[in-house]
């Protein structure tokens, strides 16, 4: 695989492939790069692609990538990127884990693409760091690592630590590092290659607003649902929740069948069995402590409710997926 020529100032970075790797969140870090260099005239950055064992890594989309090397082989480098996707959080690789540990002692600065803050969480190199994950993921990594400084913002830049949120903030953030290093104006040219027409800040939102998402505007159903989302381990009653945003529980019902086609009960519990889902698909806590956090009081109702939705028990979910179907 071609790599850009090497001058004096040329700054390497080392992307660490976990499989099932988000192939957008990848792109979207390499592409500048290869940007800058382009428009600079000069050789800024390069590049080498990194797996555990230096055997091609498939994404998370299936397209097979051939690395430079396996981490055995990689002893010095100025910055590693940690690129993970689908089920980060079950990669726990011993030796691709004690090679992070040994880089980091060196001195390296280290940093995460998408989810790849999963395994820079298990590495044990996140502590005292600010960091953040896709949205996604932050229930679910906030249970498995309560220690972490988390956060929602788009990237979090650390001292020697980086992460981003995922997808198109993976460019985000290599804007962000391009112009710390080489000057604005070369950060905006980049950008615009890319017809990428801001240079968006780290504390922008990862996600649309409810506005946005929902494609609704009536204020109290709004708060409604966002009280939802962030009261998940409470599971507030019909009543309770009117009561926040200041109607009777007939008006509340009446917005949610009108405007979502669900009764706010089944609304909530939709959201809560979706967060469950994906605390146990990424995190190894018990199914108990799962329905706890999503606040269910049994284990049975949970597990009736969750086979109910999804077709499978919450236990499938853990099963090899060859075996779940």
């Amino acid at each position: 695989m071609a790599k850009p020529e090497i001058g004096t100032d040329c700054e390497e970075i080392g992307f660490f492939l976990v499989p099932r790797f988000s192939m957008m969140a990848f792109t979207s870090a390499v592409e500048p790069l290869r940007a800058a260099n382009r428009l600079s005239g000069r050789s800024l950055y390069s590049w080498r692609l990194i797996s555990t064992d230096g055997a091609a890594v498939a994404a998370s989309n299936g397209i097979t990538v051939l690395p430079h090397a396996g981490v055995a082989e990689v002893e010095h480098c100025a910055t590693v990127a940690v690129c993970a996707g689908i089920e980060a959080g079950a990669f726990d690789d011993r030796r691709s884990l004690a090679w992070l540990r040994r880089l980091a002692k060196r001195g390296t600065v280290i940093g995460a693409i998408s989810t790849g803050t999963w395994v820079l969480a298990k590495a044990g190199l996140l502590q005292g760091h600010r960091c953040t994950i896709h949205w996604e993921e932050l229930p679910s990594l906030a249970e498995a690592h309560p220690e972490l400084d988390l956060t929602a913002n788009l990237f979090e830049i650390d001292t020697s630590r980086f992460t981003c949120s995922g997808g198109t903030a993976a460019l985000d953030l290599m804007l962000h590092m391009i112009g710390l290093r080489h000057g604005h104006d070369l950060a905006t040219a980049v950008s615009e290659q890319f017809i990428h027409t801001s240079l968006r800040d780290a504390h922008d939102a990862q996600r649309m607003t409810l506005r946005q998402r929902l494609r609704i505007s009536n204020p109290k159903l709004l708060a409604a649902v966002a009280l939802m989302e962030s009261r998940l381990e409470e599971s507030l009653s019909p009543d309770e929740l009117a009561k926040f945003v200041g109607l009777s529980r007939r008006q509340l019902e009446r917005l949610f069948k009108d405007y979502l086609g669900r009764t706010p009960s089944r609304y909530y519990l939709d959201l809560r069995l979706d967060r469950a889902r994906r605390l146990l698909t990424h995190t190894s806590l018990s199914i108990m402590e799962v329905a706890v956090a999503c606040g269910f009081i049994s284990a049975a109702h949970f597990s009736r409710s969750f086979a109910a939705r999804f077709g499978y028990p919450p236990r499938a979910v853990r099963l090899p997926r060859k075996l779940r179907g």
